[in-house]
């Protein structure tokens, strides 16, 4: 085995050097030799278009959500600032203007 780490992108074990960078031979993602080396742990979030959500991020809703046990509904196009990422299947911690505190999936949003 080389030493290498694996490709960040796609788990490759098959990286190597090219000068002061590494190379995945298998999606051709270059990156830093320097660059720290991704945790597992991290888990990354992603809206409905693969971008990837950070805390404190502003995502717009792309599909009418019903709130469960209320009446409301969390129209399309609703703006939802400072998000808060949590594990769980509701991912997303937010509060929305009109109808308080709310976890939200992922899938349902975009960032804005």
């Amino acid at each position: 085995m080389s030493g290498l780490p694996k490709c960040p992108q796609c788990g490759s074990e098959f990286a190597y050097e090219d000068g002061t960078v590494l190379v995945c031979p298998e999606c051709a993602h270059e990156w830093s030799k320097d660059a720290p080396a991704a945790t597992e742990d991290a888990k990354v979030v992603r809206d409905a278009n693969g971008n990837m959500l950070a805390d404190g991020d502003t995502v717009t809703v792309i599909k009418d959500l019903k709130v469960k046990g209320s009446s409301l509904v969390v129209k399309v196009g609703t703006k939802v600032k400072n998000i808060r990422l949590v594990e769980g299947d509701h991912d997303i911690d937010c509060k929305i203007e009109g109808i308080g505190q709310m976890g939200l999936k992922s899938e349902f949003v975009r960032k804005a």
